[in-house]
This record gives structure tokens, sequence and C-alpha cells, in this order.
């Protein structure tokens, strides 16, 4: 946080029933398993018509590969200080393949 780095979670209950606990239960799990405290958003639609508008913005800068729906949890954006959608990660990116990316924008650097 110090250097500008804030990840934001939004739980998401519509791929397959994976997030049906509380807010606080969720930020309990995140918080034990990946060490770290996110921010974390109550849940969210990201696809459909219900989908939140944020997630209908990221979606619209970072298109995926033959849709653009999110495909399944865990599906991440880098977003600069500006606000500018710079990349989309699949679920199958690991928070530390992301860590360079990050370490480019916070120096002011394209990715």
């Amino acid at each position: 946080r110090d250097s500008g780095l804030r990840i934001a979670a939004f739980p998401c209950n519509q791929f397959g029933g994976q997030e049906p606990g509380c807010e606080l239960d969720i930020k309990e799990f995140i918080t034990k398993k990946y060490e770290f405290e996110p921010d974390l958003y109550s849940k969210v639609e990201v696809n459909g018509d219900n989908a939140h508008p944020l997630y209908k913005f990221l979606k619209e800068e970072q298109g995926g590969t033959i849709t653009d729906a999110i495909k399944w949890n865990f599906t991440k954006f880098l977003v600069d200080r500006n606000g500018h959608v710079v990349k989309r990660y699949s679920p199958q990116t690991q928070p530390k393949d992301i860590v360079k990316d990050i370490e480019t924008i916070l120096n002011g650097a394209k990715v």
C-alpha cells in the first residue's frame, strides 16, 4: 500500500456457487490462504444483464479470448493510477506471475 498498490477483491457467486459465504467469511479465507488483506467489496455479478458497471468497463477495455465474458473466478485486471485498464489475466495466472507488471506500472512505465 505504501507504494500505491491496492488490491480490490469483488467476490462473485456466478461460477459453480464457489462464493456462498458472507463478506466476512470470504475476507478471512483470503487473508489466511493468500496472506494478504485486500480491499474487499460486496458480492457482484460479473457477467450477464446484472453485471456490475465496473466489470462491464473492465471487459470493454480488456476483452477476453474468444468472448469478453469472465470465464471463471480469479480473473484479474491490472489498472494503473489513472484508471486505465492495462492488462487482463486469466484465472490460471498466479499472483506471483503479475509482480513484474505491477512493479513496472508502479515505476511509471508501460507494460
